[in-house]
Parts: C-alpha cells; structure tokens; sequence
C-alpha cells in the first residue's frame, strides 16, 4: 500500500493530505442552513451539512493530491449519523483516486485491537458473505500497549496490503510529558521508533515499510534523528501550518530522494477561507480557497525538498 501512496506523490510532486476534520464552526452558514432547513436542527443535519462541505473540498482539490486523512472523532460527534458521513466520505474520496488514512489513533489489548484492525482496514465474514467496514487505506495507532495491542494491526496489515501510521513523537504541545522521558538515557520516543521499524520490517512494500510512524513538524530536531532512525519507515506528518509548523521545521522528515513524508494539513486547507489571506474568495467560494491553499502548500513544501 505504501508504493501506492509513493507513485501518487511522485505523479502529483505533492508530498501532502488534506485533513478533513470539519467542525461546523469551519462550515459556511448557507450550507449549514441548507443542511438545516431539510434535517432540522438535528444530528442528521449537521452530518449532512459536514458531507457538502467535503464533498466540495475533495472536488475542487482531488486532481492535486494523493491523500486526505479523515479525522474520525470529528464524525463521531455527531453520533451515528457523523460516522454513516465519515464511511460515505472514505468511499467518496477513493472514488475519487484518492488514498485515505483514517486518523482513529486506536490501540488496545490483543483482541479489541484485532476488532478494530478488521473494522478499518479489513474484512470480517458474515454468513455466506465477506464484508469490509470502513475499508481504509491506512489508519493511524496508538503503540502505548505494546507488540500485543500492536501486532492485530500488523498481520491484517499484511493480509490486506494496507498501511499503518504509529504515534512516535506527535506535534502537541505536551507531548513530551512522556515522549521525551528518558529512559536509561534515551527519550522514550526513539524506543519507539526502533520497535515501528521491527514491527513493520515483515511489511515491506519496496523500499517502504506499510507500517510507518506519525512525527510531528514541530519539533525539528527530533524528527531529524527519528529519520536517521528510520530510513525506510514513511512518516506522516501533522503540525504544519495551523499548529506552527513551517516547511524549514519539516525538511528533516524527507530523505535525500525528496520522499519518506507525506505532510498533512487540515483546517489550515479546509478552513483557508477564514484567513486573511484568502479572504477574498469569501464563503461561498470556500472550496477555491482550500484549492489555492493546497497549491501554496505544494509550492512551499518544495521549496525545501
């Protein structure tokens, strides 16, 4: 799965996803009142007025890119008519040509995480029949259980051709409070690095491995020794633009051929018509705003590579 998502790079030269983690909040008032005035001011108003909104934002970027990256609580919030939009949006989105990572950071004893590995990137036999529930490309986890809460993810990984993207140093602002504890002198971090790099060596996918990890752009230093750590293992990258992260803090996550990181961006593309700088597109034309954003995205991240 990894090769797919390098051949989708090199075709675009746009080493990015787009987060679509939509709040109604980033969500123009004329769709919301729209979504409204046919669902009431319910549940199912407010996830059909999320699913116009992506709808347009996947339009008007899709021949841009080769990812997005799906923030699943942002459905959620909206109970089961949210994840009934998050399902419709996966299934739009490859339509499309696009690769998605669902952004679920799930992770749990041997058996749940088994549950959850079947329920995103694989398929499960009901009756006579074999069914797919989410059918991700890739999701992300979270390692803090260990191999056993890890392993379910792997082998349906293996099985299914799909990738993973494991939580090694994040872009949040605490995250040090256990990241970067030492122990016996080296931050927690890089022991999780090395442990990505043996879960992921029996997944190789070309000169990748379908496990990768999540290093956040915030934090410069440390993704350039996590690259060294790594140098097969693909990198997804959250933090940039929003949350602080330039395209100087993000060059060390790339090796020298200009792979190895896929960069993710989300209401700083979904939510560019708030800002000043493309505010003159204003509401109605929010989707040209998140298009123009992509391509000054584009244009800024190589200018480093």
């Amino acid at each position: 799965m990894i090769s797919q998502l390098v051949q989708k790079i090199q075709k675009t030269k746009a080493p990015i996803c787009v987060g679509l983690d939509p709040m109604l909040g980033y969500i123009p008032s004329h769709i919301v009142q729209k979504s409204f005035k046919e669902y009431g001011e319910t549940l199912e108003g407010a996830a059909d007025a999320v699913w116009q909104f992506n709808k347009e934002i996947v339009d008007s970027t899709y021949d841009l890119i080769p990812s997005v990256k799906p923030q699943i609580a942002m459905y959620e919030q909206f109970g089961i008519e949210g994840l009934k939009i998050y399902a419709r949006t996966v299934e739009y989105c490859q339509q499309k040509g696009l690769l998605v990572i669902g952004d679920v950071k799930r992770g749990d004893i041997g058996s749940t995480s088994s549950a959850y590995a079947v329920g995103h990137i694989g398929k499960i036999k009901v009756g006579s029949n074999v069914c797919s529930g989410f059918n991700t490309d890739f999701i992300t986890i979270n390692p803090y259980l260990g191999t056993d809460g890890v392993k379910p993810f792997v082998d349906v990984c293996r099985e299914e051709d799909k990738g993973l993207f494991v939580l090694v140093k994040t872009s949040n602002p605490s995250s040090g409070e256990f990241q970067d504890r030492l122990i016996d002198g080296r931050p927690l971090y890089e022991l999780v690095a090395e442990k990505v790099v043996e879960w992921g060596a029996g997944c190789m996918d070309g000169t990748y491995s379908n496990v990768g990890a999540v290093v956040g752009a915030t934090y410069q230093e440390m993704s350039k020794i996590l690259r060294k750590l790594m140098p097969n293992t693909y990198f997804l990258v959250p933090g940039y633009g929003a949350q602080g992260g330039t395209a100087k803090d993000l060059a060390h996550c790339f090796n020298e051929d200009g792979l190895g990181a896929v960069v993710n961006s989300s209401r700083g593309i979904i939510a560019a018509y708030k800002q000043e700088k493309y505010s003159k597109f204003g509401p109605e034309h929010f989707a040209e705003a998140s298009r123009q954003a992509v391509l000054d995205m584009i244009a800024d991240i190589s200018s480093v590579l």
